[in-house]
This record gives C-alpha cells, structure tokens and sequence, in this order.
C-alpha cells in the first residue's frame, strides 16, 4: 500500500521534468535603449579652484576725536564718497584758541627775560675778568641764563602743542573712500582718542576679497604664483560668472590647522563699485591652462563601487562600461585623464536603462547641444565655507 503513492508521485516529478527540458523557449530580446550621447573632444581648458570668499574693504579708518569738546559742525553727509583731506567735523575751537593765546603771551614774555639775561651774562664776563665780582656770582648769572633758555625751549614746544590741539578741532578724511553711517550728531560732547569712533572710512576702489581653498592646492598656488600674477574671477549670486576679475596678492604664512584650509587676497579695481565691504561672492581662482584636455560633458559621469565610470557606445551600437579617470571638473565638464579616447561617444542621458552590452539607439538631445544645462543653485550667501572644484 505504501509503495504506490511513492511511486505515483516519482512519476509526476520525472514527467514535469521532462515537460520543462523539452521546452526550447529564448528570452525576447530588449529593444534598443534611447540614449542622448556626447563625443569625448580635445580642448584647452582652465584650471581653477572655485570657493566662497567675502568682500572686505582695501581701507578702513574709524574716525576719532584727538581733542575733546563739542562738536560744532558735521560736514559731510552719510554714504558721501570723499577724498582724502575733505573736511568731517569741527570741534569748537575756542578753549583752543585761548589755550594757543596763553601759550603764545608766555613764550614772549621768557623770551624777554632770556635776553635780559643774555645781556647780563655778557656784562658779567667783563666784570668777572676785571675782578669786580665773584666767580660764583658769574656762576650764578650763567645758570639763571641756561635755565632761561630752558624755559623758553619748554614755551615753544607748549606753543607747539596748542597749535596741534586747535589744528585737531578741525577732522579731515585720512583717505579717499565712502562714509559710514554718522555715530554723532552736532552739540554732542566727544573726548579725546574715545574708544567709540565718530565715522567709518571704507575705501572700495581697489577692494579685496579673502577666501580659502583646501590645503592640498597650496603647492600649485606657489608654484604658478611665482612664475606670474593669478587671475582671480568674482561674481555675487546673482551675477553673472566672472563678472569681476582681479588678481592674487596675498598667501597667508600657514595653513589653519582647524580647518585645513589656506587664507588667500585678491585686489579688484572695483571701478563700478558693484563689489561691497561685507558681501559673499563666489571665487574662482585660475591656476593655470590645460592643453589637449579630453573633455566630455560631465553628466556623463557615474560612480559606482568600482569608482567613476561612463558608458561608450560602440561601433555595433552596443555600450560598454568603461572605468575612468577624473582630472578635474570645470562647470558642466569633466576632464578625464584616463578611460576614454577624443571621439568617443558617452552616454550623457538614459544610463539608467543600461547595463554592459546593452544596444542603443541615439535620441536628439533636450536642447540645441549635447549636453542640457543643469540647474545650478550657489547661493554664496548661505555657503559656510570653501568649496573647491
């Protein structure tokens, strides 16, 4: 009783594998994938260094009273651009001009008596000689003169000093640039080299802007900054790229251990103004050009475990994955150092549906070029720090 259904259910599981061996079916072919593909070219290409930099002032002199006393009169008005030696304020001079009167009334009168004294030196040495009187009353008519003198010397350096003093009752601009906002009004009471500052100066023609680039730069920054000047290109977010171009004029002395990263200048002429004491801009620092670059668009790069990778249409439009090299990423191009040779084609749109060997058919691109122009969001003013292409 046992044996038949052992028996009936071998039967089926033979007679099922025989059904499946007899079957000859092949999978159906996939159709051809529709790809957007971009012929690998041979270019001249800069090389730069992209970050985030911020503008600052090329001076600024916070304005500060060397005399104190009421301030008389404002003479400028807030955001003037001003020239060096333009009148700003007039402290009320009249303590001063009294001062410069006393000290002036009391240098004549030493003077006076200084000369009196000369005189009397002068009668003292005939007298001395003929014995008439003492060699210490001499001495002493000497002394009485040389510490005269002295005096009179001390009268002119006070007169000095209350010119200087009326001379600061009246502020000038130090240098040509923009005012600030007026921290005080007329009728205040300022004092002397006071800690708060009664105008900021900012000169903005020429202006710098400070940025930092990745440690690992500074070696082709030192090189390529000592065979000539760098160029350096700026542009606030909504700008135009480069629409600013300046040059290097400062490396710092060490590399911040915090962060890794260098602090670099550069000087703009900022002849329209347009770059401000403050703002963030983006950076480009251009190191230098490559020749003969192979160039292809840089959608065409993937990254997978192996590393970056691009798909190359061969002649019997099939794809091959190809690993390759990446030297450098410029904008919306991608420099390849080894992988792909100039006039091979890559896929730049529909890799997704691609897998080793797969065919292809080749679609028009999106746009009138080969390679559609991605959204680009850099915002310079929400950036925390460097970046570097």
């Amino acid at each position: 009783m046992s044996f038949r259904p052992t028996s009936a259910f071998t039967w089926l599981l033979c007679a099922g594998l025989i059904m499946g061996c007899s079957r000859n079916d092949k999978p159906a072919r996939q159709p051809p994938a529709p790809v957007v593909v971009a012929e690998a070219v041979t270019k001249t290409v800069p090389y730069e260094i992209s970050s985030i930099g911020n503008v600052e002032a090329f001076r600024t002199v916070s304005i500060r009273a060397q005399v104190g006393g009421v301030v008389d009169r404002v003479l400028f008005r807030e955001g003037q651009n001003v020239r060096r030696g333009t009148p700003l304020f007039l402290i009320d001079p009249a303590p001063y001009e009294a001062a410069l009167d006393a000290a002036t009334a009391k240098l004549a009168r030493d003077q006076v008596t200084a000369s009196n004294l000369e005189e009397s030196v002068k009668r003292y040495d005939e007298l001395v000689e003929k014995g008439y009187i003492t060699a210490q009353q001499h001495s002493d008519m000497r002394a009485q003169f040389e510490s005269m003198k002295a005096t009179v010397r001390s009268d002119e350096a006070d007169v000095k000093s209350a010119k200087l003093n009326l001379a600061y009752c009246s502020i000038a601009a130090p240098i040509d640039g923009r005012m600030g906002v007026r921290l005080v009004d007329e009728g205040n009471v300022v004092r002397a080299n006071s800690d708060n500052p009664l105008v900021v100066i900012h000169q903005i023609q020429p202006i710098f802007v400070r940025f930092t680039v990745p440690e690992k730069h500074l070696p082709d920054i030192l090189k390529h900054s000592a065979a000539a000047a760098l160029t350096v290109t700026a542009h606030a977010p909504e700008e135009t790229p480069g629409a600013h171009t300046g040059r290097l004029t400062f490396i710092d002395n060490a590399v911040s251990t915090a962060t890794g990263t260098i602090l670099l200048k550069a000087e703009f002429s900022n002849k329209d103004t347009m770059l401000w004491p403050g703002e963030f801009v983006n950076v480009v620092l251009v190191l230098k050009q490559l020749e003969n670059a192979i160039v292809v668009p840089a959608q065409a790069i993937g990254t997978g475990q192996q590393g970056d990778y691009v798909f190359v249409v061969k002649e019997d439009a099939t794809v091959e994955l190809r690993p390759v090299t990446i030297a450098y990423r410029l904008d919306n191009d991608a420099v390849i150092e080894t992988g792909v040779q100039p006039g091979e084609k890559v896929v730049i749109d529909g890799q997704l549906r691609l897998r080793p060997g797969s065919a292809v058919v080749e679609k028009p691109a999106l746009t009138g070029t080969n390679a559609p122009e991605p959204s680009k969001k850099n915002d310079a003013r929400k950036a925390g720090g460097a970046s570097s292409s």
